[in-house]
């Protein structure tokens, strides 16, 4: 594990020594923050690019380090090392000061995300959990998709999986966005555990992920309360679904008031595991930890990329204006003498300036950011497929909107010539159906609820928050015409998602939806920090309204928190199992065993003819077909020997799974040589020496 940490603070240290060549004026804690994502998705895009030449090698893992450490060469320049040096010195001084003469701000963000820092660290220890009785999960939600990401981690560290095939349906192309899964490969090459991989690689992205909302927040509002509450807002996101606490609907008002505390209390000691979706039910818009950050890990890698080029498109807007508003003052000359001089001051004297790449190629502060953001937006395509296409359409919209040509031109060439390479190779060959992607859907997820209730329902008070936000008018309104411009095309975040489905599994639209929840946290977040601010009844009001829009989500991570469950993927045995097949298959041995979700041979990174059907279809692929020959070949029919030969199979699992969904003939079973065994689990070459 010692080495996955050495690896993974190289690659921390590398990213945030990029941000010096375009982020102008970031504090050092910034950052870092985006360094630290920067730096795990190039450690992701440098090592796939050296591991489909030769492998996932100790080899490509070294080149992939030397590739790391070559920003580390400008600190040859003796300019760019005192910058760092002096950067640093003030961040000690910082903390220092902070621990010893705190100021009411400084404490305030220092127990804000030391409180953060606990509780992420519990959610995402629980992601996977090793018992002795075998392998379990702390989130009901990551039932389904843990094995899953295991099966690609392992394809890669344990089964040459170059170039990738499909983890769940060997033979065709692996569309699916995998590089968060390949850094936990790579680690797992480097001598940590599967859980080890995994948390090292998601504790580090959501911490960031809350440093990056932050920033971004502040940068946007100029509002350090506001700016807390943002990446709560979205952390917390869930609707009216805490009203699930009381479990007896049919009491009457005065009822259910005297036995509020009684009945809070039992509920809160034996919370249910979802407050937000719920299977079988409309509730649907799920917390961001629970139902999207843990389970799905391409959105914890794709969400704060997208926030960093978010935040260099606000940023690049407001330096312009700045400058423009600089220029203006100096040529008005009826401007008051005081005024003049600093619009003079901060005309001539130079801000402190990014690296310099390339000194004999003169760059704008503004050319540098959207460069460095269009290098940022074109490694989305293989880290989170819909996160890179939220980032291109709403690049597209603000285009149209601020008509700064020559700048977005250099966004979107960079972006496509490091993105279309990518998504030429994923799709080249592809057998998805691209039809099953899109369709008419209206209302997304709602099945026959009306429309609005639903939202409502899902949302809570959200969406009434931000309309309030945006008409607030009093003295002056509180969110910008700049903010509200930038909002805007975020808006189609939601409009669309409500009209088309963009995935075979509707629910899938929340991967988009997303981004306009987290667009629009800001403008909440102010409306909170504005009311907070005045008065005392305004200010319960505040606080009421924040519990109101969190309490949801919140009781969901309290559950995973203070209401541990644990849910078994593995078996002992089927771990044991798994370490057998190891040993005596070759690591692209093609094996077929039943089609559920958390069979053991998703833990050997062996190929697998067919895997849990609901993967499959999610994938765009077509699953019947397959389904039928493995029960064919399960129940021993005449055709089984021709299922063999037509996809080349090497090897078949007998065990709990394939008996439980599958009709097993152990006569024909017989005539196979039985290589390996453990409890109920055999594993059979069925191919002729």
């Amino acid at each position: 594990m010692i080495i996955s940490l050495v690896l993974a603070s190289l690659a921390i240290a590398s990213g945030t020594i990029t941000t010096y060549f375009y982020d102008e004026g970031a504090s050092f804690p910034s950052r870092l923050c985006a360094g630290a994502c920067v730096g795990l998705a190039g450690l992701g895009l440098i090592g796939f690019l050296f591991a489909l030449f030769i492998g996932l090698t100790p080899l490509a893992i070294v080149l992939t380090a030397v590739v790391l450490i070559l920003p580390f060469l400008a600190l040859l320049d003796p300019a760019h090392k005192k910058k760092l040096t002096w950067e640093l010195v003030l961040t000690r001084q910082s903390v220092r000061r902070t621990v010893l003469h705190p100021s009411l701000t400084l404490l305030g963000y220092f127990l804000f995300y030391a409180v953060v820092s606990v509780i992420l660290w519990q959610v995402f220890s629980r992601a996977m959990i090793e018992l002795p009785e075998g392998l379990y999960t702390g989130l009901i939600n990551n039932f389904g998709d843990l094995p899953f990401h295991l099966s690609v981690i392992s394809g890669f560290a344990y089964g040459n999986n170059f170039p990738p095939e499909d983890p769940t349906y060997a033979g065709v192309r692996f569309t699916y966005p995998f590089l968060s899964d390949f850094v936990s490969a790579i680690f797992l090459r480097c001598g940590a555990s599967l859980r080890q991989s995994m948390f090292i690689e998601n504790y580090i992205l959501a911490i960031s992920l809350v440093g990056l909302l932050h920033r971004w927040a502040l940068a946007m509002l100029k509002d350090r309360l506001a700016a807390v509450i943002t990446p709560l807002l979205v952390l917390l996101n869930g609707g009216f679904g805490w009203v699930l606490l009381w479990t007896e609907p049919t009491q009457g008002w005065w009822e259910r008031i005297k036995n509020l505390g009684p009945e809070l209390w039992a509920s809160l000691n034996n919370l249910a595991p979802s407050f937000t979706v719920i299977p079988n039910s409309t509730w649907r818009w799920g917390n961001a930890l629970s139902a999207l950050l843990v389970p799905q890990r391409g959105i914890l890698m794709g969400l704060p990329l997208a926030v960093i080029v978010f935040t260099q498109w606000w940023l690049r807007e407001e330096k312009l204006e700045k400058s423009v508003k600089v220029e203006e003052a100096k040529g008005k000359g009826r401007k008051r003498k005081k005024r003049k001089e600093k619009a003079d001051a901060v005309a001539t004297v130079p801000a402190q300036a990014p690296f310099s790449l390339f000194p004999f190629l003169p760059l704008t502060p503004s050319a540098k950011r959207m460069i460095a953001a269009g290098i940022i937006a074109g490694m989305l395509p293989l880290v989170h497929a819909h996160s890179f296409v939220v980032v291109m359409a709403m690049g597209g919209c603000l285009a149209l909107i601020q008509r700064r040509w020559r700048d977005w031109f250099s966004f979107f060439i960079i972006a496509t010539l490091i993105a279309v390479p990518q998504m030429l190779w994923s799709t080249h060959g592809s057998s998805v159906k691209a039809a099953s992607f899109f369709d008419w859907q209206f209302g997304w997820d709602r099945g026959t609820e009306n429309a609005v209730w639903f939202w409502f329902k899902n949302t809570g008070l959200f969406i009434p928050l931000i309309v309030t936000a945006i008409l607030w008018r009093r003295k002056k309104s509180l969110i910008s015409r700049r903010l509200l411009l930038f909002y805007l095309p975020f808006t189609l975040c939601f409009i669309i998602p409500n009209l088309v489905k963009l995935a075979p599994w509707v629910w899938d639209n929340i991967k988009v939806l997303f981004y306009w929840w987290v667009a629009s946290a800001p403008l909440v977040a102010m409306l909170l920090a504005r009311l907070w601010r005045q008065g005392r009844l305004r200010r319960l009001l505040a606080v009421m309204i924040f519990a109101c829009v969190t309490l949801a989500g919140a009781l969901d991570v309290a559950s995973i928190v203070l209401n541990p469950k644990e849910f078994q993927v593995f078996d002992s045995r089927g771990i044991q199992f798994a370490e057998i097949v190891k040993q005596h298959t070759d690591p692209r041995a093609l094996v077929v065993h039943a089609p559920v979700h958390n069979h053991p041979i998703f833990l050997t990174g062996r190929r697998s003819l067919l895997g849990y059907p609901g993967h499959v279809w999610t994938h765009g692929l077509d699953f019947v077909e397959r389904e039928r020959e493995i029960k064919s070949f399960y129940a021993g029919a005449p055709n089984a020997e021709a299922i063999i030969r037509k996809y080349g199979i090497e090897y078949a699992v007998v065990g709990p799974h394939e008996r439980n969904v599958t009709s097993v003939n152990d006569q024909f079973f017989s005539r196979f040589a039985k290589v390996g065994e453990t409890g109920e689990y055999r594993l059979y070459k069925v191919t002729q020496p």
